[in-house]
């Protein structure tokens, strides 16, 4: 036995000096992973103690689950829950077949100049900080000064406050979203495309397959392994709606449909200081997304055969 591990051990370290290289490349992400991600789970305890910042962490009293069963109780409850699940679907239904769509098109588009501007042009809005992109959509939206509410005197209608209506939030949220993102997120799309062999291509023309056609059985079979990637990590985070986002574009008027986990998180935990409990429904969010994640990996792994796992 002892020779055994002796050898193993042996395998080991000549792996690691084979590709010490390769791990010193690594390493910056190792460490700042382990950082940020793994020495903050030492925080985890406070969502079961009855936080005191003189006693510290190790000495608040343990309350078991009493924070779970207040937020549960409370009721901030079924409307937060409610508006982050809309808002995160509607997201997820409208903003995942768009960037397949947009790359499938381009992938097809023969004339590469302008090919070229057009994924400049809508890469370019990624760029943007969500701070300034908020400021621009109120801005926009603005019933006095607002370019829409301008074209909308031009043709004789009233003017709208837009960010003041809340059934008007939620789209307003998602297609700015989409808008933003969906250059960019066609990117992984693309460099899936470029992997597929030219001859496949000139077979199916060869054979008299439409654009149509080809992109049914070629373009689309090859893309499907990253899309369902990419699905499972987004249904992960179903419950993760960018806080920014949200934060910024909310009021007391929409507040009714705009209020979701992210946002109530940091009004009861850094405004109200009521860190315990903010910590409570930020791990139940959590443990959330992580039933998600494995639930719809085992349901991709079964339907096509792509999985995280």
């Amino acid at each position: 036995m002892k020779s055994k591990t002796k050898k193993k051990k042996g395998r080991i370290l000549q792996v690691l000096k084979r590709d010490m290289s390769l791990w010193m490349f690594c390493l910056p992400g190792i460490v700042l992973t382990f950082i940020f991600s793994y020495v903050p789970m030492y925080g985890i305890q406070l969502a079961f103690r009855r936080y005191n910042g003189r006693a510290g962490i190790w000495g608040s009293p343990w309350v078991g689950l009493y924070y779970f069963k207040r937020f549960f109780e409370s009721p901030y409850f079924d409307s937060t829950i409610r508006n982050t699940l809309i808002l995160s679907l509607y997201g997820l239904i409208v903003s995942f077949p768009i960037p397949i769509i947009l790359a499938l098109m381009l992938n097809s588009f023969r004339h590469k100049r302008y090919r070229k501007v057009i994924q400049t042009v809508t890469y370019a809005p990624n760029f943007i900080s969500t701070v300034v992109m908020c400021g621009m959509i109120i801005l926009f939206l603005s019933p006095s000064v607002g370019v829409i509410n301008n074209i909308m005197h031009f043709l004789g209608l009233d003017p709208l406050n837009f960010m003041a209506k809340k059934e008007y939030w939620r789209h307003i949220y998602v297609w700015t979203g989409v808008w933003q993102t969906t250059g960019w997120s066609s990117v992984i799309y693309f460099a899936a495309l470029s992997g597929i062999s030219p001859e496949l291509h000139e077979a199916g023309r060869c054979d008299g397959a439409t654009k149509l056609q080809l992109i049914r059985h070629i373009d689309l079979p090859s893309i499907l392994p990253t899309a369902t990637i990419l699905l499972i990590l987004s249904c992960g985070s179903i419950l993760s709606v960018g806080f920014e986002k949200s934060y910024l574009l909310q009021n007391n008027l929409n507040l009714t449909v705009s209020e979701i986990i992210s946002t109530y998180v940091y009004k009861v935990g850094l405004i109200n200081n009521d860190i315990s409990y903010s910590t409570a429904i930020g791990l139940f969010n959590t443990l959330i997304n992580l039933v998600m994640l494995v639930a719809v990996n085992k349901a991709a792994d079964k339907l096509s055969g792509n999985s995280l796992w």
